[in-house]
């Protein structure tokens, strides 16, 4: 009885060493088997090892899967920074485009969802599907069928239409530029490699499950694990082998083999989609990379535009004005002179707005100037002024942060001392459909314009001229109209009507039909906009509108479309030209008959961005024979 006794707890104690044995058995070769499926979908997203090994598999699909849905994550994190950043930048109608991409994704879902149905069909019949019945764009060869072809041309076409107005709605000038400055790829036969590798391991796993192709498998498996080694060793066309199109010729010939057999379509289907996703998300993760840099480049002040302004700030505080106080001018003060106000921050842009003026006047003596600019580019501007003479014209430079004004909210209106630009996409008239979007540049007066009537208190009438306007003919004749007592003298662009402007404008009452008016070249009677009280209307517009929106721009175009409503006195379009900043299109005959070119737009003349035939009109007022230019590079 004892020596039964004491064997059966002995017995026990071993039957727990063999389990806890095998627990460390089972436990070793799960850990390596977890780190290795890790590093395979860690591969997998790459693009370039080799799958076919494990392909063949559903836990390929699935891996897949997962770490493409890390990839997707990754670029949508990148993408919202970005976004944010682009829509500071260019504040564009938000609920247009949610209509335009609502458009394209009903395109997408009709063709998607007609592509499921036929799948299912196929599955129903219980027959695997051939190679011809995948989605067309995915599949490369067979160009027997004409029909499916033009109909796949014409869908691209229209995809490709759909993009390229989704593209300037979000980022205007952007891809005008794009179009303009396009370059051959550099790696385009690359890429072509990388679409052959993909579509070769899709085939491949089912040619693997056929016993009588084991030829056909492993010229497969030979051509993709040459076209891996290729690839991991190039970037572009010039770094591929010689004998390169050969090889691709035999990728070509083996994936022709390939289609010529029965495949399991879910599992190519799956890999070609998981392609064309993670091309597109690419595509458009670059696509809004380059356009914020491209952004970037034209909200920068230029390295040499930088320089000019910091060696004359220097030399100011080094001259003699530094010490002499400011003479006092009759001119700047006397009502029977012609006065001209420009706000800029902007040397060389200012220079050329009062040289250009003054070259065309017919008498320069009765010209006034007056530059309103920030305290940061005051003693820049002041000194320029101060060597440059511009004939008879007399030339006034105020720091409009420093003004002594008569009015109980002016610091809420100089946050902003530029004239504002937007660059909006709306519905057309004739055609209301999401596909025939209108993109036009709108620039209305900034928040500091509104102080025009207390900063010039002695005057009646004054000219606002923009800093990216050039003046090509006398504008003497603007002091004589007889605005029946209006307050702005503006073109207007009447391609935009203040009806497709709800989105900003919000449910105030308007005129629908009013055509918006345009900042440039603004004729402004000061005493009747005193008679009025406009200023103190904008004041409270802009209150309500930014109720409604944190946007600064935004209430900037609302308030101003609104203050000015019945107070526009329409100038003939000959005075004014307006698209010089970002439309390709403009007729040549048209820019020399107008009175002022206006650089609208992100492509201004005196960035490398500009538009490259029109920056001549703008250069030639230029005074290159200053010593600072050249110091600092210089060369428009």
């Amino acid at each position: 009885m004892k020596g039964g006794g004491g064997g059966y707890p002995g017995k026990r104690r071993w039957r727990c060493l063999v389990i806890g044995v095998l627990f460390l058995v089972v436990l070793s070769m799960l850990v390596p088997l977890v780190f290795l499926l890790g590093l395979y979908n860690g591969f997998h997203s790459s693009g370039y090892v080799s799958d076919w090994s494990s392909s063949s598999s559903d836990s390929d699909s699935n891996g897949a899967r997962v770490d493409h849905g890390t990839h997707l994550i990754h670029h949508k994190s990148d993408q919202s920074n970005i976004q944010e950043i682009i829509d500071h930048f260019a504040p564009t109608l938000p609920s247009l485009e949610g209509a335009l991409r609502n458009h394209i994704n009903e395109v997408r879902n009709v063709s998607s969802t007609t592509s499921v149905k036929n799948d299912g069909e196929q599955q129903q019949k219980g027959t695997p599907m051939p190679h011809h019945s995948l989605p067309r764009p995915l599949s490369v060869g067979n160009h027997n069928d004409k029909a499916g072809t033009t109909k796949v041309t014409k869908s691209t076409k229209n995809v490709g239409e759909d993009n390229e107005k989704l593209c300037e709605l979000r980022f205007g000038s952007y891809c005008k530029w794009r179009k303009e400055h396009r370059e051959d790829m550099k790696d385009s036969v690359v890429k072509k490699l990388k679409d052959r590798l993909f579509v070769a391991r899709a085939y491949f796993p089912s040619i693997a499950k056929l016993p009588a192709q084991n030829k056909l498998s492993q010229e497969l498996k030979q051509n993709i694990q040459e076209f891996e080694r290729i690839l991991s060793e190039s970037t572009t066309d010039a770094d591929l082998p010689s004998q390169i199109e050969m090889k691709l010729q035999k990728m070509e010939v083996a994936i022709a083999k390939a289609k010529k057999f029965p495949v399991e379509c879910h599992n190519v289907d799956k890999k070609l989609r998981q392609i064309l996703d993670m091309t597109e998300d690419e595509a458009n993760f670059h696509m809004r990379q380059s356009a914020f840099l491209y952004q970037l480049a034209v909200q920068t002040m230029p390295k040499g535009l930088h320089c000019l302004s910091m060696k004359l700030t220097v030399g100011y505080f080094n001259s003699s004005l530094y010490d002499r106080a400011p003479l006092p001018s009759e001119k700047f003060l006397d009502p029977n002179l012609h006065h001209y106000v420009i706000f800029s921050n902007n040397i060389l842009a200012s220079s050329v707005v009062i040289n250009s003026t003054v070259t065309h006047a017919r008498d320069s003596g009765n010209l006034v100037f007056h530059v309103l600019t920030d305290k940061q580019n005051y003693f820049a501007i002041k000194l320029w002024f101060f060597r440059n003479a511009y004939r008879e014209a007399a030339i006034q430079v105020l720091n409009i942060e420093h003004l002594d004004l008569n009015y109980h909210d002016k610091a809420s209106l100089l946050s902003m001392s530029l004239p504002v630009e937007f660059h909006v996409s709306f519905l057309g008239v004739d055609s209301p459909s999401a596909t025939h979007l209108k993109t036009e540049y709108i620039s209305v007066f900034s928040h500091a314009h509104y102080l025009l009537p207390y900063i010039f208190q002695n005057l009646k009438k004054v000219v606002v001229l923009d800093d990216d306007v050039v003046v090509q003919q006398d504008l003497s004749n603007l002091w004589n109209l007889n605005m029946g007592g209006k307050v702005n003298g503006a073109v207007q662009l009447c391609s935009v009507r203040l009806g497709q402007l709800t989105s900003y404008l919000g449910e105030n009452s308007f005129d629908k039909n009013s055509c918006v008016w345009m900042s440039g070249l603004n004729v402004i009677d000061l005493a009747r906009w005193r008679e009025l009280d406009l200023t103190e209307t904008y004041r409270k517009l802009g209150q309500q509108v930014s109720k409604m929106t944190q946007s600064i721009e935004a209430s900037a175009l609302s308030a101003s479309l609104l203050t000015f409503q019945d107070q526009i006195y329409a100038l003939d379009n000959m005075w004014a030209l307006s698209g010089m900043g970002h439309d390709y299109a403009l007729d040549v005959q048209v820019i020399k008959n107008a009175a002022v070119l206006h650089y609208n737009g992100m492509m201004k003349p005196w960035l490398e961005l500009g538009i490259p035939k029109y920056r001549r009109y703008w250069r030639s007022f230029l005074n290159r024979d200053d010593h600072f230019l050249r110091e600092c590079n210089v060369h428009q």
